[in-house]
């Protein structure tokens, strides 16, 4: 496994990003992290590790500057958000060692949102994890989300799992709602991560082939 930092050009700034490559890579699977977080995200970085060791290349990257990340709007503007989690699709396409592989979104609170516009607008994007995320801010585009997508929600957190379950009714393609027993919004609890750790590789390596 190799790994490198990295840096992508987006609205007149380098965003910070860490690319981990496995030495056979099936796929790409970029990260989209959510409000307050960014690319160190301790949560995203695990579930990233496990992904890498069962041949997953990953992309985590800041999807807002240190200004940016300081102001309450710019986190929740989920329109923003998506349109950096495309161009940094898009430069992949300049990355040898990714530019053919399948791609993938993991995304997490509001960079749930963020992936699954982005994979309404991007088709070349197969698969899609939410973890504890907010789909209800990618509506009305989640009728149009054609990748196979999985929700995994903790189950001690109710608003989000409401809205969760609702937006899976709205999702028209391969789709699947998981609930963690016992987890919260953070997934902080014994075992939580580590479910989601198993979950997810287990959905990309079925839908990136």
């Amino acid at each position: 496994m190799s790994a490198r930092a990295v840096a992508i050009a987006m609205d007149g700034a380098a965003h910070a990003g860490d690319l981990q490559l496995p030495a056979t890579p099936r796929g790409i699977v970029l990260f989209a992290h959510g409000s307050g977080s960014s690319r160190l995200s301790p949560r995203n970085r695990y579930v990233a590790d496990v992904l890498v060791r069962q041949g997953m290349a990953t992309l985590l990257f800041d999807l807002l500057t240190p200004e940016e990340d300081a102001q309450p709007r710019a986190r929740f503007d989920i329109g923003l958000l998506t349109r950096r989690l495309l161009t940094a699709t898009a430069w992949l396409a300049d990355v040898p060692e990714v530019a053919r592989l399948p791609i993938g979104y993991f995304g997490a609170s509001t960079g749930a949102a963020a992936a699954l516009r982005a994979a309404a607008i991007q088709p070349q994007v197969r698969a899609v994890v939410a973890r504890g995320g907010r789909p209800d801010l990618a509506e009305p585009e989640l009728r149009n989300v054609e990748a196979a997508t999985l929700l995994i929600v903790g189950g001690n957190d109710p608003q989000v799992l409401a809205l969760n379950r609702a937006a899976c009714a709205q999702l028209r393609g391969t789709r699947r709602l998981e609930v963690i027993p016992g987890a919260t919004h953070l997934f902080e609890e014994p075992g939580a991560l580590e479910a989601v750790a198993e979950l997810a590789p287990s959905w990309f390596e079925r839908y990136l082939r």
